[in-house]
C-alpha cells in the first residue's frame, strides 16, 4: 500500500491512500456525498456541481513548512473562500472537510432546483422510479417546492431510439455525461455524444447501426435519471415489485454475475418472468458491468419452443411418453449396449458433468467433451491460482493474446486486459487478422493462419522483442484460443505456451498463467471433471453402441456428425430444445434452463460459482444431473440425484482440486471496493452488491508431464494454389439455440457469409453481395460475400453457428457461383 495521509470528515478521523478523492474518502469511512457526473470507475470531470463541500487545509509557516498550531495545538485549518468538489479534490494530509453545513446544503438545494428547471414531472411514470438518484436526492436535498411554472420547463422528444436496445427521453437527461464518458473511456466505443450547445444539449449516437456498442446496456444502469432505459425493460416493472435472483451468466466462459430480476404477471398466465439482466458486483471477474450479450441473451429460457415432454421413439417416430418410460427405456438401450459414448457440451454445470461421467465411465464408456478446441488440461496445471485478480496487472507485467478476438468472444476480458494496458502492463497480441484488442497492444504479431505455431516457437527462443517482452515481466498473463487451429493444433499450442511460463519462470507465480478463451461458460469445468474432446468424433460416434448426447448439437453443427449418429447403435439426449441432434434420438429428455435450477459453473480462469433458481421450473423438466442420476438408478449404478448441492459434495470429495470446497463456501463474500449497490444509487448506479457468493478459483494441479515437448502438428499446406483456407470465427451475436430466440439482438445477429480479402475477391471476381461456392469432397457451400481488408490474403471467414456446417478450418476450392437464370 502506498503512502496514508490523514484527514477529518465532519469530525471523524480517517486514514487513506494519498491521491483518493474526497468522495471515495468519505465512502469509506460510511459518509455519504451526493453526486450525479461522478462514477468510482471513471475519471472524475466535476461537471453536475453535487458534491461540493467545505474545504480546510493547515496554514503552513512558510519558514519552516510545518503547519502553524492553535493555542491548544491542534493545526490551524483555512477554509477556502468558495467550495468545492468532492469529486475532483485529492485528499491531503490534514485536511478537514464538512459536508453537512448550511452553506453545503444552500449550494445542493441550488443544484437540485436547477437541474428540476429542466426536468420533467413525470416521476409515477419514469421507469427510474424507486431507484433514482435524482429522485431520492431531491427528497434529501431538494426545496419543498418549486419557484418554476411547468410551462417553462424544456419539452424534448421522448421515447427517441439510440439504436433498437436504447432508448432516450431527451426531457429527463440532465447532461451529466455519464453514458458518454463510459462509452469513449471505458467501452472505447465512442458512438454517444453530446451535440449542440446550453439548454438545448442532447446525447445522440453518431454510429450505424445506432449506438454500437457490445456494452451498451451499462449506461442504463449508471444514467442517474430515467434517461435511457432497454427496449425489454422500458414500462415492464417497478423497482420494488420484482424479486431479484444471482445468477452467472450462461454465454461465454468470463462467468460474470448477474442479478435476474423477476416479477409475477397476468400476461404471462401468472407465472414468474425474468424482466431485465442486471449487473452483480464481482471485481475479480467483471467488476460491475456485463456486455450485452449477457444483458438480452436470456430469452431463451422462456421460449415457447422449449421441450416441455419426454420423447421416446416408437414405430420410427418419436412419440411423447411419461419420465418412468423414458427413463425406463433409456436404461434398456444402455445396458444392452457395450462402447458407451457420453457427449457433453460446455452449458452443463459442474454437478451435470460429474453425475454423466459416474455413469459412462461405469459402463467402461467414454465421456467426450464437445470442443474443436484443446488446452483444458494445461490451464489446470499452469492457470492463475488463488486470489489473482486481472485487476492487479500493471507496469512491470505483461499480457499475451493468442488466436482469440477477446472483443467478440470474451467481451469482459476485453476490457479488462485492456484496463491492464492502461495501466502500463505490456500487452502482445498475436493474430491472423487485426482485432480491436490492438489499439492498446505494446507489439503486434501478426502471421498466416498456417504460422500461429511457427510465431510461438519464435517466442519460445526469446531473440525477438516480442519474446524479451514476456521474458522480463513479472507476472505473464496468456489467453488463447481457437481461431485458424484444428483441435490437434490448439493443443500444440497450449503445450507450447505452458512451455513459455515455464521457461521464463513465471509458472509458479499467482498472478500468471493460462486462460482458455473456451466457447461456452462452462468448457473448463467439463475438462476439471474428465471429459475431453475428440480428434476423430465422426468415427467414435459411429462406432457406439451408444451415444448419450448432453447439451450439444452435433447433428446440426456438422452434416458429417450427423450421419456418424445415424448409425449409433442408440442415442439419448438431453436438451432445452427438439435440435437436429434430438431429431434422431431414441429418447429425448427436457431438461431446465439456468434460470430454473441451482448449479456451479467453472469459469475460463477456474472460477467456481453458484447460479440459483430465478423462477418456477418449467414444468414436467428436470435438471441434467437429476435425469442421469434416475438412468443410473435403473442401471443399478448408485448416484446422487435429488439435490445439486449434495452432487457438488460429491465432486468435491472426489476430484483433488475442488477439495474442501462447498455451496455454503461459493457463497461467501468479502467487502469490495468501491462500494456499490448500497442504500444509495448515485454512487455507483443500479448495480446489484453482491452478497451471494464471489466464487473460489480451483487450486493448480501438480505440474506432471515434462514440456520439452509438444505434438508435432502442422496446419496442411494449401492443396492449390488457388485454394482458400476456410476459418471459422467467433462472433458474440451469433445464431446459435440459445440466442436466436432474443428477438432484441435479430438485427445484430451474424448472417452465413464468407469475407474476404480485396486482393482474394479480386483473384475470384466478385465483389461484395455477390456469391461464391466453397467446396471440399462432397461438401459445398454457396455463401455471400463480404469484402473485407482486414481479413488474411487465401484466407475465408465464416462466422461460427451462423448455418455454415464449419467446426474447424478447412481448405476448400473456391470459385465464383454460376446463379441460375431468372424465368
Amino acid at each position: 500500500m502506498g503512502k496514508m495521509v490523514t484527514l477529518t470528515i465532519d469530525g471523524q478521523v480517517i486514514s487513506v491512500p494519498q491521491g483518493m478523492l474526497i468522495v471515495d474518502a468519505a465512502k469509506k469511512a460510511g459518509i455519504d456525498i451526493p453526486v450525479f457526473c461522478y462514477h468510482p470507475k471513471m475519471e472524475p470531470v466535476g461537471m453536475c456541481r453535487m458534491c461540493l463541500v467545505e474545504v480546510g487545509r493547515p496554514v503552513i509557516d512558510r519558514t519552516t513548512g510545518q503547519p502553524i498550531l492553535e493555542a491548544d495545538g491542534t493545526p490551524k485549518i483555512q477554509f477556502g473562500p468558495k467550495l468545492e468538489t468532492a469529486c475532483t479534490t485529492p485528499v491531503s494530509e490534514g485536511m478537514v472537510v464538512r459536508t453537512q453545513t448550511q452553506v453545503v446544503a444552500e449550494a445542493r438545494r441550488g443544484i437540485i432546483e436547477f437541474l428540476l428547471t429542466s426536468h420533467p414531472l413525470d416521476c409515477p411514470i419514469c421507469d427510474k422510479g424507486g431507484e433514482c438518484p435524482l429522485q431520492n436526492l431531491t427528497m434529501a436535498y431538494g426545496p419543498g417546492e418549486s419557484r418554476f411554472q411547468y410551462e417553462d420547463k424544456m419539452h424534448l422528444a421522448k421515447h427517441v431510439p439510440l439504436g433498437e436496445l436504447i432508448y432516450l427521453d431527451r426531457e429527463r437527461c440532465i447532461l451529466c455525461g455519464r453514458c458518454v464518458r463510459f462509452q469513449s473511456n471505458v467501452a472505447d466505443d465512442p458512438v454517444i455524444a453530446f451535440s449542440q450547445r446550453g439548454r438545448a444539449l442532447q446525447i445522440v449516437t453518431f454510429s450505424e447501426p445506432g449506438f454500437d456498442s457490445y456494452f451498451s446496456g451499462n449506461t442504463t444502469d449508471i444514467c442517474p435519471v430515467g434517461a435511457l432505459t432497454t427496449a425489454d425493460f422500458r414500462f415492464g416493472a417497478r423497482p420494488w415489485e420484482m424479486i431479484p435472483t444471482a445468477s452467472i451468466c450462461p454465454h461465454c466462459p468470463v462467468g460474470c454475475n448477474l442479478t435476474l430480476n423477476v416479477r409475477r404477471e397476468a400476461a404471462a398466465g401468472g407465472r414468474e418472468v425474468i424482466k431485465r439482466v442486471m449487473p452483480r458486483q464481482n471485481e475479480w471477474v467483471n467488476e460491475i458491468w456485463i456486455c450485452d450479450k449477457g444483458r438480452f441473451g436470456y430469452h431463451y429460457t422462456e421460449s415457447p419452443e422449449r421441450l416441455r415432454q419426454p420423447l421416446v421413439r416408437k414405430n420410427g417416430r418419436l412419440e411423447p411418453a411419461t419420465w418412468e418410460e423414458a427413463l425406463a427405456f433409456a436404461a434398456e438401450g444402455l445396458r444392452e449396449r457395450s462402447g458407451v459414448v457420453a457427449l457433453a457440451g460446455g452449458r452443463l454445470s459442474n454437478e451435470d458433468f460429474f453425475n454423466l461421467y459416474q455413469v459412462v465411465t461405469a459402463r467402461q464408456g467414454r465421456a467426450v467433451l464437445y470442443s474443436t478446441m484443446a488446452g483444458g488440461d494445461y490451464v489446470q496445471r499452469y492457470g492463475l491460482s488463488g486470489d489473482a485478480n486481472l485487476a492487479g496487472l500493471g507496469k512491470g507485467d505483461a499480457v499475451l493474446v493468442v488466436a482469440t478476438d477477446l472483443h467478440e468472444e470474451a467481451p469482459l476480458w476485453w476490457l479488462r486486459v485492456k484496463q491492464a494496458a492502461e495501466r502500463g502492463a505490456t500487452l502482445i497480441v498475436a493474430n491472423a487478422r487485426p482485432t480491436k484488442l490492438e489499439r492498446y497492444a505494446a507489439h503486434v504479431i501478426r502471421y498466416a493462419y498456417s504460422e500461429v505455431l511457427e510465431k510461438v516457437q519464435s517466442l519460445l527462443a526469446g531473440e525477438s522483442p516480442e519474446a524479451q517482452a514476456l521474458a522480463k515481466a513479472t507476472n505473464l498473463v496468456i489467453f488463447f484460443g481457437q481461431e485458424g487451429l484444428s483441435l490437434e493444433a490448439s493443443e500444440a499450442l497450449a503445450t507450447m505456451l505452458a512451455r513459455l511460463l515455464v521457461q521464463n519462470g513465471q509458472a509458479e507465480r499467482p498472478l500468471s498463467g493460462l486462460v482458455a478463451v473456451w466457447p461456452h461458460a462452462n468448457t473448463q469445468g467439463g475438462w476439471e471433471i474428465g471429459f475431453r474432446p475428440d480428434p476423430d468424433l465422426a468415427h467414435t460416434l459411429a462406432t457406439a453402441g451408444a451415444v448419450w448426447v448432453a447439451a450439444a448439437d452435433p447433428a446440426g453443427d456438422d452434416p458429417i456428425l450427423a450421419q456418424a449418429l445415424e448409425k449409433a447403435g442408440f442415442v439419448i439426449v438431453q436438451d432445452l430444445f427438439l435440435t437436429e441432434t434430438a431429431r434422431r434420438a431414441d429418447v429425448v429428455f427436457p431438461v431446465q434452463a439456468f434460470t430454473e435450477r441451482e448449479g456451479t459453473w467453472t469459469s475460463g480462469e477456474r472460477r467456481v460459482q453458484r447460479f440459483y433458481p430465478a423462477v418456477p421450473e418449467l414444468e414436467n423438466t428436470r435438471p441434467d444431473f437429476m435425469i442421469v442420476a434416475q438412468v443410473a438408478d435403473h442401471l443399478g449404478i448408485p448416484l446422487v440425484g435429488r439435490s445439486a448441492s449434495r452432487v457438488f459434495d460429491e465432486l468435491a470429495r472426489a476430484l483433488p482440486a475442488f477439495a474442501g470446497l462447498s455451496y455454503t463456501r461459493l457463497a461467501e463474500v468479502v467487502e469490495q471496493w468501491p462500494l456499490v449497490g448500497r442504500g444509495d444509487l448515485y454512487y455507483g448506479g443500479t448495480v446489484y452488491e453482491n452478497t451471494q457468493g464471489l466464487g473460489v478459483r480451483l487450486a493448480r494441479m501438480s505440474a506432471g508431464a515434462e514440456l520439452s515437448e509438444w505434438p508435432a502438428v502442422e496446419i496442411a499446406p494449401a492443396p492449390a494454389d488457388d485454394a482458400l483456407y476456410l476459418v471459422p470465427v467467433v462472433r458474440l451475436y451469433d445464431q446459435g439455440q440459445t440466442l436466436v430466440p432474443s428477438h432484441l439482438l435479430q438485427q445484430r445477429m451474424a448472417r452465413a457469409a464468407l469475407y474476404l480479402a480485396p486482393a482474394t475477391a479480386a483473384q475470384l471476381g466478385v465483389q461484395t453481395g455477390e456469391r461464391v461456392e466453397v467446396s471440399a469432397g462432397e461438401w459445398a457451400e454457396t455463401l455471400t460475400v463480404y469484402v473485407d481488408a482486414n481479413v488474411p490474403v487465401k484466407a475465408g471467414l465464416v462466422p461460427r453457428s451462423t448455418g455454415v456446417p464449419l467446426r474447424q478450418p478447412l481448405w476448400v476450392r473456391a470459385q465464383r457461383a454460376v446463379l441460375e437464370p431468372q424465368p
